[in-house]
């Protein structure tokens, strides 16, 4: 039997999700998540076997959430149900430890279809989404000329930004509209992708590279 947590702030998508899913005898819910803050616990104390997230504008911020300390992929696997499909968004997504991204409006056997095959290992793209990926243009807010702007995602450039402002996680948090939990993990993510150990470190290895400006 898979275990499915499902994360999502409409409590009708929810409830909806969580019927298509106990419809199927090879699924079982796990339980419910309406926020960022709720479904890190959640996958901690319930530890399922695929989480299916919609979140209209956080699928990267709660992916960041459940993601284990210095950046790692997630501890389940990821199925994201993403109202744009844009190449960008994907592949960034994909690249953050997502396993299946389909449209929101997706049937529901595909959902159950890609759930049970992200369960078993393997990664799930609809049509769509393929064919974004395939004319997506490259990401404007990043310099090809560094490295490690290749690296870090917009939000860990924004909140490195903030980092070189002397902020702290709350006040961070607070400024993007997102949990302090989601900064602890964008700050352990840039400090693995810089090599380093610390904010000032980073602050440093950042204006060198040219991903901020003092």
């Amino acid at each position: 039997m898979i275990r499915v947590l499902v994360a999502s702030a409409s409590a009708v998508a929810r409830a909806g999700l969580e019927t298509l899913i106990a419809a199927d005898d090879e699924l079982s819910v796990a339980g419910g998540a309406s926020d960022l803050d709720s479904l890190a616990r959640q996958v901690e104390a319930l530890q399922p076997d695929v989480v299916v997230l919609d979140f209209e504008s956080e699928t990267e911020e709660a992916v960041n959430s459940i993601q284990a300390p210095g950046g790692e992929a997630p501890p389940v696997e990821v199925v994201a149900l993403a109202a744009d499909a844009r190449g960008a968004w994907v592949a960034e997504a994909l690249r953050s430890g997502l396993r299946a991204v389909l449209p929101r409006d997706a049937r529901a056997g595909e959902i159950r279809s890609a759930i049970k095959a992200v369960a078993a290992g393997l990664v799930v793209l609809h049509p769509e989404v393929v064919e974004a990926l395939r004319v997506a243009p490259s990401a404007p807010d990043q310099d090809p000329s560094s490295p490690a702007a290749a690296e870090l995602t917009p939000r860990e450039q924004e909140v490195l930004g903030m980092l070189s402002e002397g902020l702290g996680n709350k006040t961070i948090a607070y400024r993007l509209g997102i949990s302090e939990h989601t900064v602890k993990f964008h700050v352990a993510s840039i400090f693995s992708k810089l090599g380093v150990g610390s904010r000032t470190e980073a602050v440093t290895v950042g204006v060198r590279r040219g991903i901020i400006m003092l």
